[in-house]
């Protein structure tokens, strides 16, 4: 009986920390979507990256990283990164979801002029 209480305390006690805190958690929320830079003007757009890329010393091209915890322990392992590294790697997601909404919208390339021609007609 009292081993089974000893593991009890144990598990409620890790359970207690991990809570929101855990690194695997903080890492997913690094992921954004790009839906929300959609609205957003290209030239404010690539303004934002490259101004958020400069302020946290990454180039233009960050994706977010995630660390390999040992099997089965990611949602228990505590986040130990200094806020300065946090606050990089979620730089480095929205960054990322900039360069999504970027591309999918073609900014920063100019604009084709596309020319319409009936089949069979000489250009010259």
């Amino acid at each position: 009986m009292r081993w089974n209480l000893v593991v009890l305390a144990s598990c409620l006690a890790m359970a207690g920390c991990v809570g929101g805190n855990s690194m695997a958690e903080r890492q997913d929320e690094n992921v954004q979507s790009a839906l929300q830079y959609d609205n957003v003007p290209c030239d404010q757009l690539l303004a934002q990256r490259n101004g958020l890329a400069q302020q946290h010393n990454l180039p233009t091209t960050a994706k977010p990283t995630f660390s390999n915890p040992a099997m089965g322990f990611g949602p228990f392992t505590p986040d130990m990164r200094s806020k300065a590294k946090r606050d990089s790697d979620q730089a480095s997601g929205k960054i990322d979801a900039m360069n999504r909404s970027i591309e999918r919208r073609d900014c920063g390339k100019p604009k084709k002029k596309e020319t319409f021609a009936l089949p069979g007609a000489k250009t010259g």
